[in-house]
This record gives structure tokens, sequence and C-alpha cells, in this order.
């Protein structure tokens, strides 16, 4: 879901990175120093997750593992997720430092949304068929979110990209289904071998 530099509006990159600095603060803010490591950790698997891109036009596509992020570490999504696109950027130009703000708010705020939405059912409930269905369902819906946010920032820069965003949409199917597959077994597996890295 990287966005290449050199792509959106300036009001676009603008609404990125509005996004993505109130995401990181807020996510310092309410992140503990028991979370750093965590974080860190997190930070990592989406780093080298996402580090075999396949191209899609103006973008990309890429496992992410953001849903487990996002249920993990709640509104310390966003700065982990930043941090990794950061070095991404640096050390082998995925994306670019002018569109990390975009690329960020793109990825961290699906992480965000699933942990609202069902991070507490996944903690709190004892069978392993619920925790299953719900993580599947938060990591499709992630990775869904995650490339509808890119395709609204490349549709409202220009109309002529939308029948890329139509593909890359497309394209994002499968993997949602691979990462819904992905987070429930390590959601699941979490809630048995560690449970305390859930809390």
């Amino acid at each position: 879901m990287h966005i290449s530099e050199g792509v959106l509006s300036g009001s676009v990159l603008a609404a990125g990175w509005l996004g993505t600095c109130a995401g990181v603060s807020l996510g310092l803010k309410k992140t503990s120093s028991d979370n750093i490591v965590r974080s860190a950790l997190l930070s990592s698997a989406f780093f080298l997750a996402s580090l075999v891109n396949v191209r899609i036009g103006p973008g990309s596509t890429h496992l992410s593992f953001i849903a487990p992020m996002g249920i993990i570490l709640g509104y310390g999504a966003f700065p982990a997720v930043f941090v990794a696109l950061l070095l991404q950027a640096v050390l082998f130009h995925f994306g670019g430092l002018v569109v990390l703000g975009a690329n960020c708010f793109a990825m961290a705020l699906p992480a965000l949304l699933v942990h609202l939405a069902f991070g507490r059912a996944i903690r709190e409930t004892k069978k392993k068929s619920v925790t299953m269905s719900l993580s599947f369902v938060a990591g499709a819906l992630a990775v869904i979110m995650g490339a509808s946010i890119a395709g609204a920032f490349l549709g409202l820069t220009d109309e002529n990209f939308l029948g890329a965003v139509k593909l890359m949409l497309l394209a994002h199917v499968p993997l949602a289904l691979i990462e819904g597959a992905a987070t429930a077994f390590l959601i699941s597996w979490l809630k048995t071998a560690a449970p305390e890295f859930l809390k």
C-alpha cells in the first residue's frame, strides 16, 4: 500500500501529514514504557513483511500485519508504523519522505480502527473459535480499509487514477484473505502461549 513519491497533490499530502502527526502524537501519549518492546517487535514485523512489494500502478501491495499491530498496540500503532515506514523510505526508497504522512495514515488508521472495533472482544472472549473469527475479520478489514484510504488519496489527487485504484482494490482482496488468516492464527496462538502480550 505504499504510494510512490511525486504522485499526490499538495493538499492531499498535507491532509495525510496532518492525520499522521495527530495519530503519532496521540499514540506516543497513550503508549506506556511497558509497551515499548511490543511496539519495537511489531514495528519490525511490519517492516520486514512489507519489504516484499508488488507494484500496481502508482502504488503497491504487500503483507503488513497491521491488524495484529492495532489489536495489540491500539493507539501505539501510529508511531510503530511511522518508524517502520520512515526506515523503509530512508534505507530502501519505498514510498518516500514527502509521501510518508499519507502512507502512514493509510496503514495506521485501519490498525487503530480494528483495535477499537475488535480489540476488547478478542481479548475478553474465552472461545478459540470466536477469537479466530474476530481476528480474521479484523485482519481482512484492515487491509481493505488501508487500500481504500490509499485509493481515496489517489482519487482526490487526480480522477485519472481511478482505473489504477480499482485495480489496486481488486489486488488487495486475496491479500485481505491471507492477512485475515495470518491474523487469526497469530492472535489465537498469542492468547494461548503468551496471553500477557495482548494485555
